[in-house]
């Protein structure tokens, strides 16, 4: 059935002439052996092909798996488990899955408090643990009983300690200057401008800047654990050059997958949920109009709650180039 929201209310919705259109998008999983494994959004269960798909194909696999939660996901419910049976459930595909990374390619593995030890400890069987980023995930009332959960973390792991990708000009960070120092007289490490005094600076392991898609963003949809373009556009731009292949095992509404396309990068995603598949196509179609990403703009990641400052700076420059 088709549906629709409010006017002020944008997130994504699928008509019933659009699934007709988005279906024929997919691809199943008696046609994956016969793809190009570019560009492609696979509805099926990822052990059930992932032996199908090329090794040494992915620049970057970012993975964001069921976090050892009860959740119920479009119908599909992922129990919570023990600690090491939850391992054993990372396993039965974690391994297999970094199969498909070039040897100078990244994994981003997503996680939560609860699971995030999990995490290190499958992905340091198998790759080289250089980092963990905690980024701020701002959402939700609190807990009556404890502290509110809103941090997540995201392990970063690759095959060669001594040759990966990481392009760091590409992710630098525009902050607004507070207590603006001067050397004699001039702006020191920082630039006075019309819109404000900002700083370009190198991007830590902890992000406070990230805004969790609700309602009024038009990359919204209604999947329990979306995550922002903004997050994932870091590391991709981090870990690959324009025209290399991001691979998404846990797909979802297709978040990776679009920002890969945004960001002129190739992609393939796999999700066993039709519906999300569907809401991934959707989005990939309105990527080709619209290539923008929240929160990025002028080669840099602004601030969170800065749009009107960015919205500013961006008229400035088109009016520079008339």
């Amino acid at each position: 059935m088709s549906t629709s929201n409010a006017n002020n209310n944008r997130t994504l919705t699928i008509n019933d002439e659009e699934r007709l259109f988005l279906q024929s998008k997919l691809t199943k999983k008696n046609k994956v052996a016969k793809s190009t494994f570019k560009d492609l959004l696979i509805n099926a269960d990822l052990l059930e092909i992932i032996d199908l798909i090329p090794d040494k194909i992915a620049d970057v696999i970012i993975i964001d798996p069921p976090y050892n939660l009860t959740k119920d996901f479009n119908g599909m419910i992922f129990s919570s488990r023990t600690e090491d049976a939850y391992e054993q459930y990372l396993r039965l595909w974690f391994h297999k899955v970094c199969e498909k990374l070039k040897p100078n390619g990244s994994v981003y593995l997503c996680g939560d408090w609860k699971c995030t030890s999990s995490l290190q400890k499958v992905m340091s069987e198998e790759l080289k643990v250089i980092n963990r980023i905690t980024w701020q995930r701002e959402k939700g009332r609190g807990a009556n009983s404890n502290w509110k959960n809103a941090m997540e973390d995201i392990w970063f792991g690759v095959k060669n300690l001594k040759d990966y990708c990481f392009n760091v000009e590409a992710v630098k960070m525009k902050r607004r200057v507070i207590a603006p120092y001067k050397v004699n007289g001039k702006p020191k490490d920082w630039k006075e401008t019309s819109e404000g005094n900002f700083r370009i600076t190198y991007p830590s392991n902890f992000w406070d800047d990230i805004s969790i898609p609700f309602w009024s963003m038009p990359e919204n949809t209604n999947h329990p654990t979306q995550k922002p373009e903004k997050l994932y556009a870091k590391l991709i731009l981090a870990s690959s050059h324009v025209g290399g292949l991001i691979f998404d095992p846990f797909m979802g509404s297709g978040t990776a997958c679009v920002v890969a396309k945004k960001l002129n990068r190739h992609f393939l995603g796999v999700e066993i949920n039709e519906e999300y598949c569907l809401w991934a196509a959707k989005r990939l179609e309105l990527a080709k109009k619209d290539s923008s990403i929240q929160g990025y703009s002028d080669g840099v990641f602004w601030e969170r709650n800065s749009l009107a400052l960015q919205k500013k700076s961006l008229d400035k420059r088109k009016d520079k180039q008339k």
